[in-house]
């Protein structure tokens, strides 16, 4: 083990500047055409009517991530984030439920995953460990029965290997997908269900595998192979690896680690700021608020869900970008609730339920003397996270004794500033638009975990695609 690799706060080895006020005669016929407000409006307010060296529409990791490494680079730097929400960290939330701290989006860090690992030691951040499954419940007979952990991902193991035959060489390169694109192109048209097809599992063996097939994507038809098959070269091509991805979490949670880095960005922030329209004249790139505020920068970094791109109005942009945002990477119906249950014998119980059930999966949180607490994971368009019936009629399906005490959960789909939970792609998106949406616009680049090369849909590649925006905006600004 390197020493790279040593858990902070645990012992032992690792386990599974100045202003330009815009003048009344300075606003372009661009940002006019669009709409925004003129420049004598915006000089009502300094702070608005100031250039900015970099805007950034939004305070997730991505955003926040630019905004540190911009500011880290560059000191000088003027710098700004506005943020829809009236909180940091886009698709991650720390709350408290049930005298707990949980989290409501992104949760958990790896070695394996280098962006965010490097993160957790910069800060020196101390992990904890969620409590392992003491058995896990999987399909059986039409209903479901209990296994011993070890017995469950055995079989698991053996059924979900078989669907990336061939990814060591199509994915050679896991953080460089397209290094064997000639290999990738037709594994990237693949939908799950055509491999799972091509497998020809009986529906015994299928539902073992259906809740990763089916649960990730909303449905094995819509989510695309090589999406789940890059997740597992990233783990190191192998089950082991793959399951011990969400292992430990920050104890100052999410939240803790974007204060920190928020504060390394020495940035001004604006929340209950929603941006509705973003112009670059090739000089200056102006911003309209939902308010009717606008703020001009010289460059601009767009740090919002692609599902999200489509809500605002661009002066000029390829055509992937539209039909993305429209797709969708961001799964829509994805949802996530923390629940406090109690029951007789519970035990630690992880669960897993074939494609179509109301809850895919159940994670194991922490076992109290007054019930346990479980992570649960939906892509039900029907299923209300926040109803304490309709979760434990869900729930009952696992553990027929089970009581819900108290639920708290996130629709992210019916989210309005992100419009669906973690990424997973469709057939076609990694070898179609992706390279393009990458890309520098002008003066406007884009950062989300939903273009990362590597482990999009996960907070390390927000980070990723931050850290890319940081390089692209410098290059903007003719700083690199």
């Amino acid at each position: 083990m390197t020493s790279d690799q040593h858990i902070p706060g645990q012992k032992g080895s690792l386990r599974p500047s100045r202003r330009s006020i815009i003048k009344a005669a300075g606003a372009t016929a661009l940002a006019t055409s669009l709409g925004f407000a003129t420049a004598g409006h915006a000089a009502a307010e300094d702070d608005i009517a100031a250039t900015r060296d970099v805007l950034i529409v939004g305070a997730g990791f991505a955003g926040i991530t630019a905004a540190r490494e911009l500011r880290s680079r560059f000191p000088k730097l003027k710098i700004q984030i506005l943020e829809a929400r009236d909180r940091i960290g886009g698709r991650t939330w720390t709350r408290a439920f049930a005298g707990e701290q949980v989290e409501l989006g992104g949760t958990w860090v790896d070695p394996k995953q280098r962006n965010i690992w490097r993160e957790v030691q910069r800060y020196k951040l101390e992990l904890t460990e969620d409590a392992g499954p003491t058995r896990a419940i999987f399909p059986a007979n039409g209903g479901f029965a209990s296994f011993a952990p070890e017995e469950a991902f055995a079989r698991q193991a053996e059924l979900l290997t078989p669907l990336f035959d061939g990814s060591q060489q199509y994915f050679e390169r896991p953080y460089e997908p397209f290094y064997r694109e000639d290999l990738l192109n037709p594994i990237d048209r693949m939908s799950l269900r055509d491999k799972l097809d091509q497998l020809k599992y009986s529906a015994a063996d299928e539902a073992w595998v259906s809740a990763t097939t089916g649960g990730y994507a909303g449905s094995s038809t819509t989510g695309s192979l090589s999406q789940l098959a890059q997740w597992w070269a990233l783990s190191g091509w192998n089950y082991e690896g793959y399951l011990s991805v969400n292992t430990w979490r920050p104890k100052v949670g999410t939240a803790g680690l974007l204060k920190a880095m928020l504060a390394d960005a020495d940035a001004t922030l604006r929340l209950n700021t929603p941006v509705t329209q973003i112009a670059d004249d090739g000089k200056r790139v102006f911003v309209r608020t939902a308010a009717g505020q606008t703020y001009t920068a010289r460059s601009v970094v767009v740090a919002v869900p692609a599902n999200v791109w489509n809500t605002i109005k661009f002066s000029s942009l390829p055509s992937e970008f539209g039909a993305l945002s429209t797709a969708g990477t961001g799964v829509r119906t994805a949802k996530k609730a923390v629940v406090h249950v109690t029951g007789k014998d519970l035990g630690r119980f992880y669960a897993e339920a074939p494609e179509g059930s109301p809850i895919s999966l159940v994670v194991p949180f922490s076992e109290r003397s007054d019930g346990n607490i479980i992570i649960t994971f939906s892509v039900d368009p029907n299923l209300d996270v926040n109803s304490t019936a309709q979760m434990q009629t869900a729930l009952r399906g696992f553990v027929p004794d089970l009581n819900v005490v108290s639920v708290l959960g996130q629709n992210w789909g019916g989210a309005n500033y992100s419009l669906g939970g973690w990424s997973f792609r469709k057939p076609g998106q990694l070898t179609g638009p992706l390279r393009t949406v990458q890309r520098r616009q002008g003066l406007i680049t884009f950062a989300t975990s939903d273009i990362a090369s590597g482990w999009n849909g996960f907070m390390d590649g927000a980070i990723e695609s931050g850290l890319a925006a940081a390089v692209q905006t410098a290059e903007a600004l003719g700083l690199a």
